[in-house]
């Protein structure tokens, strides 16, 4: 029997094949200058039989790193090397969105050649410091952004967007999700603004909106995706009334008929997840609906039959198992994940992971 996870689906102007989207995950294996390497073209075109493929977040600026060798759309020659990715993926009949973000207050001036931090507040990151080529260093304080500074934010995601087009892109998803730049003026958590991007939850959006609808003149909103995280505490973040936050958005997002809206939670089964999970699904209307936090395979299609997502989005499960989608389909056991390798350099752990037959051959 064919498990719903594994039927078609459209996730705006997108026909997918499957419903399973592979998270976007910072990995660190790009060239110098932010560049996206050959291996990263290998490891997405391995995975490309997934129905959607999201990457690694993708920075709109060249003063904002946050991991050092993380890959950017700002200059022509990262667009030429995500060309190289899009082409691979696009060979294999998959479809890649490129996660566009700016890391805000999560990052250091040792990892932007001695730029300031923004964000939106002057109070840094309360946690245990943020590695960098000097070691594992305390979190500085940023600068709280201007606004009248922000018109220039908004642009560069939309040039990022333009860039992500000519790219071969098939989507962009808006990274507005664990305390990175957006997430800092959505939550009221770091969000202690008094102008029209502060106070009211209405103001908080405003950037996401902005931002999201940058990228509706570039792509058209059926291929325009957002991605939102309001109980993760992740970068010292959380938010008054999370529920509140979703039903908004929500709202928001099917008005403009986005491509597809997904909820990262810190696990899809928990009660406070479930319950933004049953708003969002009551608010959006007709736009598709992606969960991603603590799948498995089973679970996952229980949700989708049950109407609690429309795709599920799987993170740690791809980093191992480039045949995935497979797995799936026959229940087969996963590849554990290396985790020393996360955020190393060069294919080890990386593209070295073995698919089915290569695991049973070898058993």
């Amino acid at each position: 029997m064919t498990l719903k996870l594994h039927t078609p689906t459209r996730l705006g102007d997108l026909q997918l094949r499957n419903r399973i989207v592979m998270s976007p995950m910072t990995r660190t294996r790009c060239e110098p200058g932010h560049v996206p390497s050959e291996l990263m073209a290998q490891h997405y075109a391995d995975r490309a039989d997934a129905g959607l493929l999201i990457t690694d977040c993708t920075s709109v600026s060249a003063e904002a790193s946050a991991f050092g060798d993380d890959p950017g759309i700002y200059d022509e020659a990262q667009v030429a090397g995500w060309r190289r990715i899009t082409d691979a993926v696009h060979a294999k009949g998959g479809l890649i969105a490129l996660q566009i973000w700016h890391p805000g207050r999560a990052t250091h001036p040792f990892l932007n050649n001695g730029a300031e931090s923004i964000s939106s507040t002057d109070r840094a990151i309360r946690d245990d410091g943020i590695r960098t080529p000097q070691g594992v260093v305390p979190q500085v304080a940023p600068r709280a952004l201007r606004s009248d500074e922000i018109p220039a934010i908004v642009d560069a995601f939309r040039i990022g967007a333009q860039n992500a087009k000519r790219a071969g892109f098939d989507a962009v998803q808006v990274h507005g999700a664990h305390g990175y730049l957006i997430d800092q003026f959505l939550r009221d958590s770091a969000n202690d603004r008094s102008d029209e991007y502060g106070g009211s939850l209405e103001n908080r959006a405003r950037l996401l909106l902005e931002i999201t609808d940058a990228m509706i003149d570039v792509f058209g909103a059926g291929r325009v995706g957002v991605r939102i995280s309001p109980l993760v505490e992740y970068n010292d973040m959380r938010d008054s009334d999370p529920q509140a936050l979703v039903a908004y958005l929500a709202e928001q997002f099917a008005r403009r008929g986005v491509g597809f809206f997904e909820l990262r939670h810190n696990d899809h089964k928990l009660d406070a997840e479930l319950e933004l999970a049953h708003i969002a699904r009551a608010k959006l209307g007709s736009v598709p609906l992606l969960r991603n936090g603590g799948y498995g395979g089973a679970d996952g299609d229980d949700d989708v039959v049950s109407g609690r997502a429309d795709a599920v989005v799987y993170g740690k499960p791809f980093i191992s198992n480039p045949d995935l989608v497979t797995r799936l389909a026959q229940g087969a056991e996963l590849n554990p994940v290396d985790f020393s390798t996360l955020y190393s350099a060069g294919a080890h752990g990386y593209n070295d992971y073995p698919r089915l037959a290569a695991s049973a051959a070898a058993s």
